[in-house]
């Protein structure tokens, strides 16, 4: 006999489908986040920023150094989320908590994450980039009718391969973080979890680019405000589709 208390059984990723309705729902309980502390928020956006752009303008490691550490920061903005949801004071320190829990299988779903966005970019370019740069030296009329179709082609590779990738990334890091799901099964997860969840994701999608537009007008500064909502926002879709701890 197995002696008591018995354990707990791993979580296996099981999500479930949730009213369209509900990212609605998503957004109120980002933004009843962000207003428990937003000083703190602030402060924890303007760190974010600095890192991820302090990265992405160093050459050619910077942008791979940004993919990597994207998910180790990302698990750092959903602690503080879980935090400010249960009460508990908030500190700057909580943004690098992904370094300091799960962070072999973290650094794997930016590894994974990284690779996918190469791939992507290689396609796109192979299939996408020809068409304009032929059309382009052909330089005619003609020529920049192939230049534009290859433009098209290339925009619209993109966004069919990187709505699967996003859908895959979406979940995965609080999968990882909260749940100690391997890289692998989170991403899986995650992919499945959008893919029940399509309706709901596509409303959400569609009101975060109008808050987008609106948070870019008063010079970016909007942005302070709309990244921990939309981390709040994150955080509460998690919680609501896997129903999870």
């Amino acid at each position: 006999m197995e002696p008591f208390p018995l354990a707990a059984p791993a979580f296996n990723g099981n999500s479930r489908v949730v009213a369209a309705g509900n990212a609605f729902e998503w957004l109120r309980q980002g933004w009843a986040l962000f207003v428990f502390n937003p000083g703190v928020w602030i402060a924890l956006t303007l760190v974010l920023l600095v890192i991820i752009i302090g990265l992405s303008i160093v050459p050619l490691v910077g942008t791979l150094a940004a993919n990597l550490f994207t998910p180790l920061l990302g698990a750092g903005m959903l602690l503080a989320c879980q935090k400010a949801a249960d009460g508990e004071a908030l500190e700057i320190a909580d943004l690098f908590a992904g370094f300091k829990q799960n962070t072999g299988n973290l650094v794997m779903v930016g590894v994974l994450y990284m690779v996918a966005m190469l791939l992507i970019m290689f396609i796109v370019v192979v299939l996408g980039g020809g068409s304009i740069a032929g059309g382009l030296m052909m330089g005619h009329a003609a020529g920049f009718g192939l230049a534009l179709g290859g433009l098209m082609i290339a925009m619209l590779l993109s966004l069919v391969l990187l709505v699967p990738l996003f859908m895959a990334i979406w979940f995965a890091p609080a999968l990882v973080f909260f749940n100690n799901m391997p890289p692998v099964e989170a991403l899986r997860a995650s992919f499945n979890a959008c893919l029940k969840n399509t309706l709901p994701l596509l409303v959400y999608s569609l009101v975060v680019m109008v808050l987008m537009f609106f948070a870019a007008l008063p010079v970016g500064l909007g942005f302070l405000v709309l990244i921990p909502v939309l981390s709040g926002s994150v955080y509460a879709s998690y919680r609501d589709v896997f129903v999870a701890n």
